[in-house]
């Protein structure tokens, strides 16, 4: 299996518009902690070690300073 790049949501905006209302009212130490729990749980989720390590490379790529 191979970590899927391309948009695959039905409702990508409405996805992203929760994500953020879940950080309503978080401090920052709150959000970082809400972030790495949901990380988890989709992780767990994926199930996959190699899905799971291909997109934390790509997100560490994502992130890197030009």
């Amino acid at each position: 299996m191979s970590l899927i790049t391309t948009p695959n949501l039905d409702d990508r905006d409405g996805v992203y518009a929760r994500l953020i209302a879940a950080h309503e009212g978080l401090d920052a130490e709150a959000s970082a902690g809400f972030n790495a729990r949901l990380v988890l749980i989709l992780a767990n989720h994926i199930g996959d070690e190699r899905v799971i390590d291909e997109a934390l490379a790509l997100a560490g790529a994502s992130g890197a300073p030009a």
